[in-house]
């Protein structure tokens, strides 16, 4: 992987990810392309002053990323991540999972488990409150993205289009495993890593690990009903795994 200094590195090593998951038919490409959208939105409120704090917000996405990119290539080179990317990154194996499922595992892992140890990395040695109202804005632009993210999945799946019509289940469903959770659940495990002396923070991650891995099962194991009417789905997606990379990155 090529070094982050960053959020342009941070961009460009996406962009290697997602024309390697295209060339490889890998939809591990998925959710490269998700977070590029996510990032560039960020590197965009950096430049217009939206964060309080236009440098620490870049120091603060570069070391988000980072936990991710290197979780993704030490999975490609076979070596030890943690048990919440593992999950995510073994369901790329599957045929059956749809989009949207992979998506999800993939944010599961990203914002319940690497934002707060990112957050409180960035705020090492300074008061964590401080970071609040950034760490909100953040969710800012999660939210923005949940219906771009509906519109590319309605094209990858027409007939999403007219359960949206009816339902806004899915637009919950990503509510509920990105702002909401980020907002609560990652702000406080972001203090929690804070607080903690230095030897134990190691423990307090596992632990922490381990509980993000067991929600991953929500997405991948959902139960028979609910993973019946995604076989369906997924039979309906429309295209290759590199058009519905394509479908996400545009």
């Amino acid at each position: 992987m090529k070094p982050i200094h960053t959020i342009d590195d941070v961009i460009a090593t996406l962009d290697d990810i997602i024309i390697q998951s295209k060339s490889d038919s890998s939809t591990l490409g998925y959710f490269a392309a998700l977070y590029k959208k996510v990032t560039v939105k960020v590197k965009e409120g950096i430049e217009n002053n939206f964060f309080d704090d236009g440098p620490r917000m870049e120091k603060l996405d570069i070391i988000f990323a980072s936990r991710y990119l290197n979780a993704y290539y030490d999975y490609k080179e076979n070596k030890a991540v943690t048990l919440s990317w593992q999950k995510a990154f073994q369901m790329s194996t599957s045929y059956w999972p749809i989009v949207l499922q992979h998506l999800l595992i993939g944010m599961n892992a990203h914002i319940n488990l690497d934002l707060g140890i990112a957050a409180a990395q960035v705020m090492k040695g300074h008061d964590i409150e401080n970071l609040k109202g950034d760490f909100d804005k953040i969710n800012e632009i999660l939210s923005s993205l949940v219906s771009e993210v509906e519109n590319d999945l309605t094209t990858i799946w027409p007939t999403l289009k007219k359960i949206l019509k009816f339902t806004r289940k899915v637009d919950n469903f990503l509510v509920d495993f990105s702002m909401e959770l980020a907002r609560d659940g990652a702000w406080k495990f972001a203090k929690e890593v804070a607080h903690t002396p230095d030897g134990e923070i190691p423990l307090l991650i596992d632990k922490r690990d381990q509980k993000v891995a067991n929600n991953a099962n929500i997405v991948s194991n959902p139960g028979f009903i609910a993973t019946t009417i995604l076989m369906i789905i997924r039979l309906g997606e429309r295209g290759t795994i590199a058009d519905k990379i394509d479908n996400l990155n545009n």
